[in-house]
């Protein structure tokens, strides 16, 4: 296995990880927000993330050497988590499951679209058929576990908002990955996050501290946040970062699809929710979409790879230096 076979390789194992643990991270979402406010519940995720990135004294003191990409980092972390959590957050309570899920499932395909101009990765018409079948699947799941609620333009806007909160991360994270590492990247965005999350949730519980801490009392919600803080958001944005390094865009975004697949595995197994054949042929076709993306790229890139020059720059080289 040459050198850039095995790069593609170790990307796809990341983004798979990664996408994997997001899917696990609905079960314990649900679990948490039984006993604190989302924004509690996002506040103790992040905080406890960023306090465990600092058992790496080593990787943290090399962050010096980031600092004329501050303000890339700064946007970075407020597109993702911030942005994103808040729109989704949002998005959710002014609106139906079915359109947030269909609307957070066109990530992928508007991250495609943007790369080409931004990034230079044009993706080929079989990469985007593919992807248009996984976001087939996602929106069919949707659709199959529609439910009551009000859609108003806050939450369509707050829905938009995460879209392109979504994008602006993957297209930031693809153009800095040159010059910034991966944990210095999940480093900011833990950060961030933790500063950000906590405000707000200490003005919802209105500066109180006891009624801050009030959920970690409960033994099934500290649990929660662990998982949260160590699977969701230091392995899963810190493989995401490397991913996203590692793969052009139209392959890795393609994963976000996975999320859900896991995310309706994990409800048939633990939460015994009702498992038909059409949720069968939607995951089918997930699956079957993110295979192709990255069938088809491989394909792709192996020809380009014999016709091209050594050490030829990439689209991603050129964004913000």
């Amino acid at each position: 296995m040459n050198t850039e076979a095995c790069s593609s390789f170790r990307g796809t194992l990341a983004s798979i990880l990664c996408h994997s643990f997001w899917g696990l991270s609905f079960l314990a979402s649900r679990t948490g927000l039984n006993y604190a406010h989302v924004f509690v519940l996002l506040s103790h995720r992040f905080l406890l993330a960023f306090l465990l990135l600092q058992f790496f004294p080593r990787q943290v003191a090399e962050l010096r050497r980031e600092r004329k990409s501050l303000l890339p980092l700064l946007v970075l972390g407020l597109a993702q988590p911030v942005c994103y959590f808040l729109g989704e957050q949002y998005g959710i309570l002014h609106s139906s499951t079915s359109f947030s899920g269909i609307m957070i499932s066109m990530i992928p395909v508007v991250t495609t679209l943007a790369a080409a101009p931004v990034l230079k990765e044009r993706p080929t018409r079989g990469q985007l058929a593919f992807s248009l079948l996984s976001v087939g699947g996602v929106i069919w799941i949707g659709l199959m576990n529609r439910s009551s609620g009000t859609l108003d333009g806050l939450g369509v806007a707050a829905l938009m908002i995460a879209v392109l909160s979504a994008t602006v991360y993957s297209l930031l994270a693809r153009g800095i990955s040159g010059r910034t590492t991966a944990f210095a990247r999940t480093y900011a965005m833990m950060g961030i996050g933790a500063l950000v999350f906590t405000a707000l949730a200490l003005i919802q519980c209105r500066g109180s501290l006891e009624a801050y801490c009030l959920p970690l009392h409960q033994r099934s919600y500290r649990i929660s946040v662990l998982f949260l803080s160590v699977f969701c958001s230091v392995a899963g944005f810190f493989l995401s970062n490397y991913g996203i390094s590692k793969l052009p865009i139209a392959r890795e975004t393609v994963f976000s699809n996975l999320t859900t697949a896991v995310s309706v595995f994990v409800g048939l197994v633990f939460l015994h929710e009702p498992f038909s054949w059409q949720t069968a042929i939607c995951i089918l076709l997930i699956l079957v979409g993110i295979w192709g993306v990255q069938r088809t790229a491989g394909t792709q890139e192996s020809g380009a790879a014999s016709q091209e020059e050594p050490d030829a720059p990439t689209g991603s080289d050129t964004i913000l230096h």
